[in-house]
């Protein structure tokens, strides 16, 4: 009779364990903080008058219900509105200069649902923008975080913005615009090796990710440099064959990235993040094309000329007829159809992809440090502590 009683509670056991792995695989964040460059922008530019880094032409969101322009520099949704809607919530989270723009303002603005943060050009030093006029360098994009975080305080009671805050995901995806800065410039080069360059955009980084840290930020989703030598633009430069040179900082980077990360953790109590390897995901779309449903890993869906990357995308420009077989929708940025790729291995990838864990696997634990010093670790609805 003991043996059953125990048997019978051992089942009940296991079931609420494989229960509350389903129910915690499915739990969405409650909100987004978005940070980085055009690849994550949803239209902060369009606010920036002087910006020529604007996405406001057709054919970009040729591919959007709206089918029209809405800042993002792609034919669709890029990687903040894909990662929002795997977490099932219910919208992008808007970009923060529409928030308290004069012509927008609302005095009750919350964002406790999150916001975007992001701007095209910009890069993790404030110089970094230069060539493009006009833009929100991460450092800035930051600063206006803490003024969020400071409405975000006098909005909510201390220990609920701090558990909400715990719970969110903060995405940053940055560092491709100071390496174009770098590769393009003989002045910076003269002034830095390259080793010299990333290891300072490293550390500029770290001191960016423990502000946010200071300001209630534990879930961290970090993007790496993809494969900066192959986009259309700088294959012009090597009759259509990758610029190793480029690439090869891209490399540099992400390897000085990695090593900051796993310190930066070590650091900091009850913090998690999870980096995207975008370069080995590039990669692989380039390798194995056809394996993913792409056709043409090279050319760029919208523009003129010679890979159609001689003349940016413009309402003149050649349009491509599938814009599912192209990795590249302009001269830089990919189709949503490859971003869609690319969330996927956030959300489920290897190790390979994402280390040293998955956003799923983000998602699916929680640590929070309680009075006393202990540290209570939360799996799958349990508390093992």
């Amino acid at each position: 009779m003991g043996n059953r009683v125990m048997m019978g509670s051992s089942f009940l056991f296991i079931s609420f364990f494989i229960f509350s792995l389903g129910f915690s695989v499915a739990q969405k964040s409650p909100a987004v903080y978005v940070f980085g460059d055009s690849l994550v922008d949803v239209g902060n530019n369009n606010y920036l008058s002087h910006s020529i880094e604007k996405a406001i032409l057709p054919h970009y969101g040729i591919d959007l219900p709206t089918k029209k322009p809405s800042g993002r520099f792609s034919n669709g949704m890029n990687a903040a509105d894909l990662i929002a809607e795997k977490l099932g919530l219910p919208t992008s989270p808007p970009p923060y200069l529409s928030q308290v723009s004069n012509v927008n303002n609302k005095k009750n603005v919350s964002f406790l649902d999150g916001v975007n943060f992001a701007s095209g050009g910009a890069g993790i030093f404030n110089a970094s923008d230069n060539s493009f006029t006009q833009t929100i360098p991460l450092p800035m994009q930051v600063d206006y975080y803490s003024q969020v975080y400071e409405q975000l305080t006098q909005q909510s009671e201390s220990y609920t913005l701090q558990k909400h805050l715990s719970k969110s995901i903060f995405i940053v995806v940055i560092g491709s615009n100071d390496i174009f800065g770098y590769f393009d410039s003989r002045d910076r080069q003269k002034k830095s090796t390259p080793q010299q360059y990333v290891n300072s955009m490293t550390s500029s980084l770290k001191a960016q990710l423990q502000r946010l840290y200071n300001y209630g930020a534990r879930k961290f989703e970090i993007a790496g440099v993809g494969t900066i030598g192959c986009c259309p633009a700088y294959r012009l430069k090597n009759k259509t064959e990758c610029v190793s040179e480029a690439n090869f900082l891209s490399v540099k980077y992400n390897e000085g990235l990695q090593s900051m990360l796993k310190e930066w953790q070590l650091e900091n109590k009850n913090l998690s993040y999870s980096y995207f390897n975008t370069y080995a995901a590039i990669e692989e779309l380039i390798q194995n094309p056809t394996s993913y449903g792409f056709a043409d890993v090279k050319a760029a869906c919208c523009g003129l000329g010679e890979l159609n990357a001689q003349v940016p995308c413009l309402p003149i420009s050649n349009l491509c007829s599938n814009r599912q077989d192209h990795i590249f929708w302009d001269s830089y940025h990919p189709t949503e159809a490859a971003t869609r790729v690319f969330v996927d291995e956030i959300f489920n990838g290897p190790s390979k992809y994402a280390s040293p864990i998955n956003m799923a696997q983000i998602l699916m634990t929680s640590k929070h440090h309680v009075a006393g010093g202990q540290d209570i670790v939360y799996l799958h609805g349990m508390s093992l502590g």
